[in-house]
């Protein structure tokens, strides 16, 4: 039989460690621990004469598939807001610590979850895991914040975390702004919201103060909304997204200029140019053609421009005047457009790889197929005659085939067929509805744009996936998941290197949220490693 007092001890250390591990709250927080496995206890204080947070934390980082970090947090339901003036103690250690706000749907390492990181190094972002124990995925700010002489250290940078319903977003600066960050992360009933220091080094403890933190819920989004367009970039070997722009109202439909170095999207029925180095777009001169769509691109040789434009008058098949759709031609650098189309409706999307053919989706006798015709000018030649829409015609690189979208097995999937318009052959399906292939340069991928199965055509301001194929082993990953739909990747839009690929985003801001908010283009800042 055991000493008595053997299970005096015992019971003494048991009730030391319970006490241990059980913290007071920290101002409004309920609690503070560390998540995930760390080799140094982070803290938590909080000093109510200057309203600050005060946390120290470890951890290896807060990245791929599980989290180290202290975490200070109260849980919390519906749509809420988090707020804080956030400054880092020192600005040496690891460039990629970090100081967050976090919506987190548990204290599991693997947690789905989404933050507003500020890194040491200047850089902000959205970081998020959409699913229990995914890789960690981002949509880098457009803006880096450094305080004198670059040092993060010396001025608080004020975050505001936002959640409306399935999607998050975030403000920067006081008086706050909506910065063109969002996100849709499927948090259920109730989560953890607080504030988070891990210091990107196992071996290293950091220290980061939260002052003036704000966290309330929010009313449901008022009718008054404010419509914001975001051109973002995303490489294929992470899905790390990256903003280029953003603006108040709708633009659509980013091409990549040959060169690499603009970026071409369609605004108000105009063209615009950015330079995907900064500064602003410029209008591209289109001649009498101001009722420019989404559908718009580059010749293979950098050359000439397509596009399609409803501002000619056009007669139906029954003598009806009306402004239908038309493709033209144009020189890359603006000018008078010719016109290559006879009749409307037809839709621009695709040039072959000699530069001497176009494909588009036209309505001929109440049927929408896929054509083809001359850039030097001539008859229309029909590809496609099957029941159904067939859309969103583009050629291979090397020109032996177009790949569309068809809806003649019932719903919308990815198709292609010989440039002649033999061979016609399924080449995706699933239980979704699937649109607009794009083949990068190098072909060997294929992006595409996804709608849930109840959708039907390709509306605006749906929550879709951009999803990736690499058409070597046929494995389908998705890329971003977003809100968007009509306008977000009409066309084509990788980089010339196949590294890349430019899409759009939109978000419904409430009025109050995008407050202040300015239209920005700034030079791509470092992808993050964390």
């Amino acid at each position: 039989m055991g000493h008595p007092r053997f299970f005096v001890a015992l019971a003494w250390c048991l009730l030391v460690a319970a006490l241990a591990g059980a913290q007071e709250p920290v101002g409004s927080f309920e609690n503070h621990s560390d998540v995930g496995t760390v080799l140094h206890a982070g803290t938590a204080t909080y000093d109510p004469a200057k309203k600050t947070y005060m946390l120290t934390g470890s951890g290896e980082n807060m990245w791929a598939v599980k989290d180290a970090f202290q975490f200070a947090w109260k849980k919390i339901s519906g749509d809420v807001e988090l707020a804080a003036d956030i400054n880092f103690a020192n600005s040496s250690g690891n460039p990629h610590k970090k100081a967050v706000l976090v919506f987190r749907q548990s204290l599991d390492a693997d947690s789905v979850y989404v933050d507003v990181a500020l890194h040491s190094s200047g850089l902000i972002a959205l970081q998020y895991r959409d699913e229990k124990g995914a890789m960690t995925g981002e949509v880098q700010s457009s803006t880096t914040w450094a305080g004198t002489a670059g040092d993060v250290a010396s001025s608080p940078h004020r975050l505001r975390l936002i959640r409306r319903g399935a999607y998050i977003y975030l403000s920067i600066g006081a008086p706050s702004h909506y910065d063109g960050e969002s996100i849709r992360i499927p948090l259920q009933g109730d989560f953890y919201a607080g504030i988070g220091v891990c210091s990107h080094d196992k071996d290293a403890v950091e220290q980061a103060t939260f002052a003036n933190v704000e966290l309330k819920p929010i009313a449901p989004s008022p009718d008054q909304r404010v419509l914001y367009s975001t051109l973002e970039t995303v490489p294929v070997s992470s899905g790390d997204r990256q903003v280029v722009y953003f603006a108040e109202g709708r633009f659509e439909a980013p091409n990549w200029s040959r060169d690499g170095k603009h970026l071409l999207f369609n605004r108000n029925g105009h063209l615009e140019k950015l330079p995907c180095s900064g500064g602003k777009p410029e209008l591209l001169d289109t001649g009498f053609a101001n009722r420019l769509n989404n559908d718009h691109g580059i010749s293979p040789d950098g050359t000439m421009l397509a596009f399609s434009d409803n501002s000619q008058e056009t007669k139906s098949a029954d003598g009806k005047a009306g402004h239908d759709s038309l493709v033209y031609v144009m020189p890359i650098s603006g000018g008078t457009p010719k016109r290559l189309t006879p009749t409307g409706p037809s839709y621009w999307h695709g040039w072959s790889p000699d530069g001497k053919t176009l494909a588009f989706v036209g309505q001929r006798n109440g049927d929408f197929d896929i054509y083809t015709i001359p850039v030097s000018g001539g008859d229309e030649t029909r590809l496609t005659t099957a029941k159904g829409l067939d859309d969103g015609p583009e050629y291979s690189p090397d020109g032996k085939y177009i790949y569309f979208n068809s809806e003649r097995t019932g719903h919308m999937q990815i198709w292609r067929m010989k440039a002649d318009g033999g061979e016609q052959e399924q080449v995706f399906s699933d239980e979704y509805n699937n649109w607009f292939p794009h083949i990068s340069p190098d072909g060997k991928w294929m992006v595409f744009l996804t709608y849930e199965k109840d959708v039907t055509g390709h509306p605006e301001n749906k929550s879709v996936m951009l999803r990736l194929m690499n058409l070597d082993d046929k494995k389908v990953t998705v890329l971003a998941k977003l809100f968007g739909g009509q306008g977000t990747i009409n066309v084509p839009s990788w980089s010339p290197d196949s590294k890349f690929v430019a899409f759009v985003s939109y978000q419904f801001i409430a009025a109050e949220d995008a407050q202040g908010s300015q239209p920005i283009s700034t030079e791509h800042v470092g992808r993050s490693l964390s």
